[in-house]
């Protein structure tokens, strides 16, 4: 199972200097201690929440400075970048990783994002599936001339071209319930996480997904990663108690995130989005423990891991160390030594 670990959020209160250097001293870790792969978020226009702004800029700087692990996007917002700057961007860190990178993929229910680059939301799910068109006709090396309703691509030869073939892996991110099944329709490789909801509700989006996979004729078995919160403690209590407050802050925070979407074009009707709000926003820190996180010692750590991916089927579990940008540097690296050196090895 691969073990990897999302990068998306910085400690309140850093710097932009002070959140890039955290990062990579941890990718420097994670290279060391053994982890499979780093994932890279991708959000706009929060400055006190991310440096995450430019994923494929910093999977280049990481892929620059480390030899073994895998470097990801979790995901790359295909609609707000025209297609052939991406198919030119992805192919090159995928060369300069010399086939370490892998390309997650979604479309974001941040419409306050769009609207920062002039982009209509309602537009998103056309515009999606028009940029991985044009990607996957760039990537063969060949002139590409591409007609859609947003792009238009007059014979331009993409180089360079990948250093895998015929391509890094995709891997599709899934939110709302409708999604789940179209990246099965599309034979895709999914990313879910437990931000808008627990396990329980996952395990039956998941169902559809792997039911649109087979309906559609798709060879071999659907493929699933998750992204977890994760903490390690030295105690139960401490594993318990120590990340509380920063959790806390993360789901409340994603309420706010989801009620900031109603109204927006595109975004769907407002009752369900009302609805995932409350619900956020009423979670006990029991419910979170029981359905959204993985918090405990090393040896409850492997338990609660290798529960989970048996439950929803995983082919692999990124863990988000420092959800709502609480934690103490410390702690996040305690917990990063903890995965690798204690938990790691139970799963290979």
């Amino acid at each position: 199972m691969h073990l990897g670990m999302f990068w998306e959020e910085m400690p309140r209160g850093s710097q932009a200097r002070q959140a890039f250097q955290d990062g990579l001293d941890l990718v420097d870790a994670a290279e060391a201690w053994g982890l499979d792969g780093v994932w890279l978020g991708e959000l706009h226009f929060t400055p006190g929440r991310s440096v995450l702004s430019a994923p494929l800029v910093v999977a280049s700087a990481v892929a620059a400075r480390t030899r073994r692990l895998r470097v990801g996007t979790a995901v790359q917002v295909l609609p707000l970048g025209h297609p052939l700057r991406l198919a030119e961007e992805v192919a090159t860190v995928d060369q300069l990783s010399q086939g370490r990178f892998d390309f997650g993929i979604g479309r974001s229910g941040a419409a306050h994002t769009y609207e920062g680059f002039g982009i209509p939301y309602r537009e998103s799910q056309a515009r999606f599936q028009e940029v991985l068109a044009v990607l996957r006709l760039a990537w063969t090396g060949e002139p590409v001339t591409y007609q859609g309703q947003f792009y238009r691509v007059e014979q331009v030869t993409v180089a360079p071209r990948p250093y895998q073939e015929p391509h890094p892996p995709l891997r599709m991110a899934a939110t709302s319930p409708e999604t789940f099944a179209l990246v099965g329709r599309l034979g895709l490789p999914l990313f879910a996480g437990l931000r808008g909801m627990g396990i329980p509700e996952l395990r039956t989006h998941l169902d559809a997904y792997r039911a649109a996979w087979r309906d559609a004729g798709h060879p071999g078995e659907a493929d699933v990663f998750l992204r977890i919160p994760v903490y390690a403690g030295a105690t139960e209590r401490a594993a318990r108690e120590e990340p509380r407050a920063s959790i806390l802050y993360y789901f409340q925070r994603q309420a706010e995130f989801t009620r900031r979407g109603l109204g927006h074009r595109g975004s769907g009707p407002p009752g369900p989005r009302e609805a995932e709000a409350a619900r956020l926003a009423s979670l006990s820190y029991e419910e979170i423990l029981s359905t959204r996180v993985a918090f405990g010692t090393a040896a409850a750590l492997v338990d609660r891991l290798a529960v989970v991916r048996d439950d929803l089927g995983l082919s692999g579990i990124v863990a988000e160390l420092d959800p709502g940008g609480g934690i103490p540097a410390e702690q996040v690296r305690r917990t990063l030594r903890i995965l690798t050196h204690e938990v790691l090895p139970t799963f290979r």
